[in-house]
This record gives C-alpha cells, sequence and structure tokens, in this order.
C-alpha cells in the first residue's frame, strides 16, 4: 500500500482522451496521476479500425456530432483540430493513409497510437497507476480525494475520463455517470450507438439466408430528418454496416428506417423504359440493379415470378416492384446493444460543463472529458477527434500548484 499521493489532477481513464490530457498537462508542469482499472492500457484504441486505428476524419466539423446541446463541441473543435492530431502523428513518424470520406488510419498498427500517446505522457512525467480501482472520491475544501486499490491519492483538480458503456468486455463500466450524479451533474439518458440493429426472428427469417451480403444504400430513421449514403450488410439477426452504424445513433425504439436498396436510380422508370422488344426476364433484369441474391429473395418474399418475362409485365406491376424496393420501411426490434455498440450516446450533460474548459459549473476542479460527455460523433474517426479536443481544451485548463 502506497503511502498518500499528492498530484495537482488526478486523472481517472487512461484511453485516448485520458492519455491525451494527462500528456498535454504534464507537459505543461501539472503533476498528473492517471488512475485506470483496466489490465491492458487504451484496448479501445488497439482494437479500433480493424486493428488500424480510424484516429481522426480530416473533414470533422461540429455537424458530424450528436449532443442534446449541439453548440457545445464548438469550441474545442476549433481549437484542436484533425491536423494538430495529424502533426502529431508526423512527429512521431507514423505513417498513415486515408481510406474514405476524410477516415484516416494507421498504415501499420494501432498500438502506434498507444505507444505516442505513452511516449507523451512519459515527457510530461505522468505518474500511471494501473490496474487500479477507485474505490470512493470525497471532495473538500482543500479539492479531492481519492480511496484506490494502490492506496489513497488527493489533488486539487479531477478528471473524469472513464469513457461510456460501449464493449464491456474491454472494462466500460458506468462509473463517471455514478461520479457526475454524485457531484450533482445531470446525466443525458446513455444508450447503444454506431450499433447493428436487429429484427423479430420470425420477420427478419425470410432475409437470414441474405446474411453477408452488403450493397451501398442510402438509409434515413423516421425520427430525423438526417440520412447517409454507405454500406449496408445484412446479418442473421438484422442490418449492419456503415449506413446502419451511423443511423443507428438518431434511431430511437419504434422509429422506422427507410431504405433505398437502388440509390441513384429510378427503378420504376428503368425497368418500364427496358421492356420494349426486352427478351429478358424480370429476375435477371433486376439482378442488373442490385446483388443478384438480394434481387431472388426480394422477389420470392413478395411472390412474383423472376422468369417472367419483362415484356410480359404491365408497367403498374413494375412500379409496385420498384417503389418498396426504394422505399423499403421497416422498424427494427431493437439492438446488439453495448457488447456491439463502438460508443454511447448520451452522458454528462454539457449544460452544466465549460465549454472552454470541461470543467464542471458546480463543483471546482471537476472536469469531464471524451465518451463520457454528452457528445457523439459519426462512424469515421470523429469520436476520436472529440477525444483529442476536448481532453486539449481540459489540459490547457489545469493548473499546476507547486
Amino acid at each position: 500500500m502506497r503511502p498518500m499521493r499528492d498530484a495537482d489532477a488526478v486523472i481517472i481513464g487512461a484511453g485516448a482522451a485520458g492519455l491525451h490530457c494527462a500528456a498535454i498537462a504534464g507537459q505543461r508542469g501539472v503533476r498528473v496521476l492517471l488512475i485506470d482499472h483496466a489490465s491492458a492500457v487504451a484496448e479501445k484504441i488497439r482494437i479500433s479500425g480493424g486493428g488500424r486505428c480510424n484516429f481522426t476524419n480530416r473533414d470533422a466539423t461540429p455537424a458530424n456530432f450528436v449532443s442534446s446541446n449541439p453548440d457545445f463541441c464548438r469550441s474545442a473543435l476549433a481549437r484542436y483540430t484533425p491536423q494538430h492530431f495529424i502533426d502529431l502523428m508526423d512527429r512521431h513518424g507514423i505513417a498513415w493513409h486515408e481510406k474514405h470520406k476524410g477516415q484516416l488510419f494507421c498504415d501499420d498498427s494501432s498500438q502506434q497510437v498507444i505507444d505516442l500517446l505513452l511516449a507523451e505522457c512519459a515527457r510530461g512525467r505522468v505518474e500511471r497507476w494501473q490496474p487500479c480501482t477507485v474505490q470512493a472520491v470525497r471532495h473538500g475544501a482543500h479539492g479531492f480525494e481519492f480511496d484506490t486499490t494502490l492506496g489513497p491519492a488527493r489533488a486539487a483538480q479531477l478528471v473524469v475520463a472513464s469513457g461510456g458503456l460501449s464493449i464491456p468486455k474491454i472494462g466500460a463500466s458506468d462509473f463517471g455517470y455514478r461520479l457526475a450524479r454524485q457531484f450533482g451533474h445531470k446525466v443525458i439518458e446513455p444508450r447503444p450507438a454506431l450499433v447493428p440493429l436487429t429484427f423479430d426472428a420470425q420477420q427478419w427469417a425470410p432475409f437470414a439466408a441474405l446474411s453477408g451480403l452488403s450493397l451501398e444504400v442510402n438509409v434515413r430513421s423516421s425520427g430525423s430528418r438526417i440520412a447517409f449514403d454507405e454500406d449496408l450488410l445484412f446479418t442473421h439477426r438484422g442490418l449492419s454496416g456503415p449506413a446502419i452504424l451511423q443511423i443507428s445513433t438518431f434511431w430511437e425504439s419504434g422509429d422506422a428506417l427507410q431504405i433505398d436498396l437502388a440509390p441513384l436510380q429510378d427503378l420504376a422508370h428503368e425497368l418500364t423504359a427496358a421492356k420494349p422488344g426486352s427478351k429478358k426476364r424480370l429476375g435477371h433484369l433486376l439482378a442488373e440493379r442490385m446483388p443478384r441474391r438480394l434481387a431472388e429473395t426480394w422477389l420470392t418474399i413478395h411472390g412474383i415470378d423472376g422468369d417472367k418475362p419483362l415484356a410480359d409485365m404491365r408497367d403498374r406491376e413494375l412500379q409496385a416492384l420498384a417503389t418498396p424496393l426504394q422505399h423499403w420501411t421497416l422498424v427494427p426490434h431493437g439492438s446488439e446493444g453495448y457488447r456491439k455498440a463502438e460508443v454511447t450516446v448520451g452522458g454528462v450533460d454539457t449544460r452544466e460543463l465549460s465549454s472552454q474548459s470541461m470543467q464542471s459549473r458546480r463543483v471546482p476542479g471537476l472536469h469531464f472529458i471524451g465518451e463520457v460527455v454528452d457528445v457523439t460523433g459519426w462512424l469515421g474517426g470523429y469520436n476520436f477527434q472529440w477525444a483529442w479536443a476536448s481532453a486539449f481544451a481540459c489540459a490547457q485548463a489545469l493548473e499546476a500548484r507547486r
């Protein structure tokens, strides 16, 4: 058991936001104690981007984030841009590439980003207790006191960077929300985001055989005006892929999805226009405009003979076929939950935080950063950019109190 450890700031959570904040603050002369309960450091970074870490999005703007207080993220994102983290990657000699729509990945391994952050913490002489569980936090006239499995600690400033509820198998917990409530903060109800959506087994049975099939679609949710043009993936239990992960952030229970399975096409016009003189069969022609397995399954489900010659189809029959394909409306039963969710929507209410410093308006010296805060980015590196930006804003506000 260690004796009382005095620090200028204790940061709870050694993920992307916590490590970045600790490094910046430490290099500014702040004595930082970084605490995390997990045995492995920054597992969420390690598994992200298929092991190559989609570390930011070059095109990130406030419009790519969801919050009950939408303007809150503007200040932090303006002060620490994607280019700032790109410059940090370049200084460490880490090769990277743009994959799709501004998404930046390591050429080699996510471990390079973890190593970068640990090296930056070492430069800032950050002390890290890990694995170490925080058992209790108290606040008094002299700041914060902590009971931990590695001994007591105290600091004038506390930064909560403990993340959300997504991927519990790597250590996600509700610690940050409980701590926020302990100090009188409101928490916007958390729910899984960037997550596959599921359907009633009986409802989905006709489509289950399409598991593994992918195609580009346009998708929107009835509860939101926003739509995404991305790839959709059929699974045994429902729908996944970038299109569904994106819209899941905006989807709420009871909302319907509307999916265009043939975007940038006017199927009704194309099918009727192809009729004159055509010797093709309906199923063959439809398979030219979408994956064959999907075309065959769709025709079977709707009791339409795919071997019927196109020329024998009436225009209104083709219209009746095309419209549902471009306006496929279905209501998910639920989602795959936190075990498959990449992030958590909701969190500490930003109306009770300073957008300049991430500091609590209720408790002096208390800060919240990263995913524990009610700011959630789209799929594609945006959530890491929020981690870097909120960490920077907080680190700039932390004070050395020697």
